[in-house]
């Protein structure tokens, strides 16, 4: 199915330095993918906001956007790219941690999960060619496959059977995939599809999941159900254990991860693509990200501190306002205060991306995690 999209440039250990080639441009990995679950970032961050701060990729999510404005809305618009002005690569969250996190009540069958929409009610069937359908609509450059997230506590018997689920719900995504792309009125027929490896904190399950969907050659892998209950040491451990077994020529995906330490810990183990909403949601409540650790604006230390949020820092918010001003906007709750934390915090994350990709290209990586670890042991002061 999959072309060589995916260039491997260099390695360190296992941590991997690659170019990943779509139709909406080439993507430089270890990437960050910015989070705009309903196709826009929290905190009034708009396209051109996130084409200044060097951003790559945009995440939007099927679920909510099925939910509202709906798909066919988006379609009849010409597709995600067109409806938010965004000419870069977008990958679409398959809405299947939505469908088992938000959902409440469901029934999970063969064919697909029966749930309520969390907006109004109302009765929604997702399976896996309902999943592709809609992110056919949605015109995303990279499609998730549909699976099952089981909690990271969950009994043996019941990941097992769910992993094997999600294995048969891949081979469907893949199939529905190939035939949507084929379809005369579909906005992306080069739309490339990632498939999920689930497993909860199964060492054994995980790499055998690994190696079954390895076989089905598909255009990139994510690794599923982390950072959803587990310790950090138990997520980087399944990381070691799993990554090995998807394929080194294709792009890895970590769902979901995470802190700016996460994803140092991540690309060391093999990983090229991370999304996370703690940027923005830490931003939203005033705690920034510096290289020397994290700051909380709302404390009353910073009412006359004429300084930036980091001095050095080329983000919009750094360039021109106090943390004393910043500090001032948030306490008025004048969403100002918002947008410059959130578009501070995603100009670190994408930044901190830059300078590891920049130090995989000079074989670095290892003294540079070293350092930017050490100079944020502080994480919050």
């Amino acid at each position: 199915m999959s072309e060589q999209n995916y260039h491997l440039l260099k390695q360190e250990g296992r941590a991997k330095r690659g170019e990943f080639h779509t139709v909406h441009g080439v993507i430089q990995t270890p990437v960050f993918m910015n989070v705009g679950t309903v196709a826009a970032i929290k905190g009034a961050v708009s396209t051109e906001d996130l084409e200044g701060i060097g951003t790559q990729v945009e995440l939007s999510n099927t679920y909510h956007l099925h939910v509202r404005p709906g798909d066919r809305i988006i379609k009849q618009l010409g597709g995600l790219h067109r409806f938010m002005s965004w000419n870069k690569p977008i990958l679409t969250d398959s809405g299947g941690f939505q469908v088992f996190s938000l959902a409440g009540l469901r029934k999970i069958k063969e064919e697909g999960v029966y749930f309520n929409s969390h907006i109004d009610g109302r009765k929604i069937f997702m399976g896996p060619e309902e999943s592709m359908r809609i992110q056919s609509n949605l015109a995303s450059t990279i499609a998730m496959a549909f699976d099952e997230c089981p909690s990271s506590r969950a009994d043996r018997a019941y990941v097992q059977n769910s992993v094997d689920r999600t294995t048969r719900w891949l081979v469907r995504c893949r199939d529905e995939m190939a035939r949507l792309n084929c379809l005369e009125d579909t906005i992306n027929k080069k739309q490339m599809l990632f498939g999920i490896n689930q497993g909860a904190v199964f060492a054994d399950i995980r790499v055998e999941h690994a190696k079954r969907i390895a076989e089905l050659e598909l255009d990139g892998y994510a690794v599923g159900g982390l950072a959803v209950g587990e310790t950090h040491e138990e997520m980087y451990h399944i990381l070691e254990e799993a990554v090995p077994y998807l394929p080194v020529d294709k792009p890895t995906y970590l769902m979901g991860v995470g802190t700016p330490a996460n994803i140092l810990e991540g690309v060391e183990r093999g990983v090229d693509f991370f999304d996370c909403v703690y940027p923005s949601r830490n931003g939203r409540h005033g705690h920034v990200y510096t290289n020397q650790g994290k700051l909380n604006l709302f404390n009353a230390k910073y009412e006359l501190d004429e300084r930036p949020i980091e001095e050095g820092c080329g983000c919009p918010a750094c360039r021109r306002y106090s943390r004393a001003y910043i500090r001032h906007l948030l306490k008025a709750k004048e969403m100002l205060g918002m947008r410059l934390c959130v578009l501070h915090n995603l100009y670190f994350y994408n930044t901190m991306m830059t300078e590891i990709r920049d130090a995989l290209d000079a074989g670095e990586f290892a003294a540079y995690k070293k350092r930017k670890l050490a100079g944020m042991e502080a994480e919050s002061f």
